[in-house]
């Protein structure tokens, strides 16, 4: 993308730097189309709800799992609350899913015995 915009800087025709960079015509022209029109070539924001935690907590949770993974779903909900953000059970799941952490289930579940 970088030497899309550097070719057409220095005066090569799109059609030029279409067979240069082997890549379409259309593509080449929608690269400059948008440097000029942004002023950059970085994509846009993606659309979609923004995510609870930041990266920084998000590992900053994960930790806190990895030391103790015997900690129940709630009470990690209310430690994320003490740091300040209010996620439900679900998100704490998710994002122990996300990590492929697992999560720890009751004494009774562990301990029933298997159907045949």
């Amino acid at each position: 993308i970088r030497q899309n915009v550097d070719l057409h800087k220095s005066g090569s025709s799109l059609g030029a730097i279409s067979k240069h960079l082997k890549v379409p015509r259309s593509s080449v022209q929608t690269i400059v189309r948008k440097y000029k029109h942004h002023g950059t070539t970085q994509p846009s924001y993606l659309s979609g709800r923004r995510r609870i935690l930041s990266p920084r907590d998000e590992r900053t949770f994960v930790r806190k799992v990895q030391i103790n993974p015997r900690t129940t779903a709630k009470a990690l909900v209310k430690m994320l609350e003490e740091m300040g953000t209010k996620v439900s059970i679900s998100t704490v799941k998710r994002i122990l899913y996300r990590h492929n952490l697992k999560r720890p289930h009751s004494k009774e579940e562990a301990t029933a015995p298997k159907p045949p």
